[in-house]
């Protein structure tokens, strides 16, 4: 088939413009492609921000919590929360009657706000749980007495939810003594037996409030009552 001139010159002019039309349509493809990348990318990065501020409140929620029920610790049980290099550690009056290691029902109520701050805040932390006895009696007596004052304690948590896992006892007898010579009956004596709770807060989900005020206790001693 013959190509006649007319036709000739009408290709050379159209061909390249469809080459331009089929680079305008390439181009403009790529950049509606790189438009909807970069708001894809915008759109997770907002999400990405917007999970983490919700997680920044969320701690600041929990931190806020703890605070508030830390003071509750405080003004309606008289606690004692001391900042510890590596945890903290908690002075409750949960004291026990001469040469006793029974849970008073005086102590429950605090006990088990204690517990619930455990549940709530340290999950998963490992608790040491302290007994302490007042000067009468023998050092030997007063070790085995101290440790099943916090067995007890320990038991009485582990029946409101506390893992048994998180917990540890251990009796220092009459060491650490707040009244000192204090025993029997003389004032000052029930301060002596007492339980302690020191919660280690090297832990990725226990938030911390910072350091908290408190007085440390002197500690008690193995003794017998």
């Amino acid at each position: 088939m013959k190509i006649s001139v007319k036709q000739v010159v009408t290709l050379g002019v159209v061909a390249p413009l469809m080459a331009a039309c089929v680079k305008a349509s390439s181009y403009h493809r790529e950049l509606a492609q790189t438009r909807a990348q970069i708001s894809q990318e915008k759109q997770e990065r907002l999400a990405a921000d917007s999970a983490q501020n919700a997680d920044i409140a969320g701690v600041k929620t929990d931190v806020q919590g703890l605070r508030n029920d830390l003071q509750n610790l405080r003004t309606e049980f008289g606690a004692k929360i001391t900042a510890l290099e590596s945890g903290i550690q908690f002075d409750i009056p949960v004291n026990f009657a001469f040469d006793d290691a029974s849970v008073r029902d005086q102590d429950h109520a605090s006990l088990d706000r204690f517990a619930s701050v455990v549940e709530k805040y340290y999950p998963g932390a490992k608790i040491t749980i302290e007994g302490f006895a007042d000067p009468s009696g023998s050092n030997r007596y007063n070790v085995a007495l101290s440790q099943r004052r916090a067995d007890a304690v320990r038991d009485y948590l582990v029946g409101k939810g506390v893992a048994t896992t998180d917990l540890r006892t251990i009796g220092y007898g009459k060491t650490r003594l707040l009244v000192p010579n204090a025993s029997h009956d003389d004032p000052g004596a029930e301060q002596n037996r007492r339980v302690t709770f020191v919660i280690e807060t090297k832990s990725e989900n226990a938030p911390t409030p910072g350091k908290t005020t408190a007085s440390a206790a002197n500690g008690s001693t193995i003794a017998g009552q």
